[in-house]
């Protein structure tokens, strides 16, 4: 279930990142916080990721990353497909093939895609490692301070990878470098904190069904080893 819910707001997010870029309005030291839409979705996948990293292992974390991004290629290339076919006469007058591409085209031209993906696995590994880590070094104690501390890192490494990309590759204007990647790492670290004792309780419920509290103690963090060792 957990592993569903994360590949699911993985992929929206990265659509309602092309999709639009946000403004309320709102700005500080002078800096504009607007955000891509992706934003409000995104961090949610970094709670999945400190709840099965918390409570199953960075193992089986890792495992779930993999098919986070196995799956986001697949819905990229699902939509680029979906591009190249021919529009019929009416949606073409309604919608059209022009805002099909303006509103998609950075999860069909590869720009936003690799952005993400890049981010995301950098991001998401790093801030299982932490946590793992962390975990360890308390004690089992004080889990805000690594879902909090794994969070500063991840979303923090995540962020910066993503908007650089995506600046690079032209799905944003690079005047917006700064405000982008400002306004996303305090709104990820913020949705993070404030949602910590919804946290506390998904894991300790888990723990307690699942009657699992993993310690990596000798395990292996090569992100690239998909097996169970």
């Amino acid at each position: 279930m957990i592993m569903a819910l994360f590949v699911t707001v993985l992929i929206m997010s990265n659509i309602l990142s092309s999709a639009k870029i946000v403004d309320w309005g709102i700005s500080l030291f002078g800096i504009p916080l607007a955000f891509d839409a992706g934003t409000i979705l995104f961090p949610v996948s970094y709670i999945f990721g400190d709840i099965l990293t918390e409570v199953y292992g960075y193992r089986r974390s890792r495992r779930v990353i993999w098919m986070g991004f196995a799956c986001l290629i697949i819905s990229s290339l699902l939509l680029h497909v979906v591009k190249l076919m021919p529009g019929e006469a009416l949606w073409e007058k309604t919608a059209g093939q022009a805002a099909y591409n303006a509103i998609l085209s950075g999860m069909t031209s590869g720009g936003i895609v690799l952005a993400s993906l890049l981010g995301y696995w950098l991001g998401e590994f790093s801030n299982s490692y932490v946590l793992a880590k962390m975990k360890i070094l308390t004690g089992g104690r004080w889990l805000w301070t690594r879902t909090v501390g794994s969070t500063l890192v991840g979303e923090g490494i995540d962020t910066l990878a993503f908007v650089a990309v995506a600046v690079l590759f032209g799905v944003f204007p690079a005047a917006l470098f700064v405000t982008l990647a400002l306004t996303n790492y305090l709104f990820k670290v913020g949705v993070e904190v404030l949602m910590t004792p919804v946290t506390y309780a998904a894991v300790g419920a888990l723990k307690q069904v699942e009657q699992e509290d993993c310690y990596d103690r000798g395990t292996n963090f090569n992100p690239f080893r998909i097996s169970q060792a």
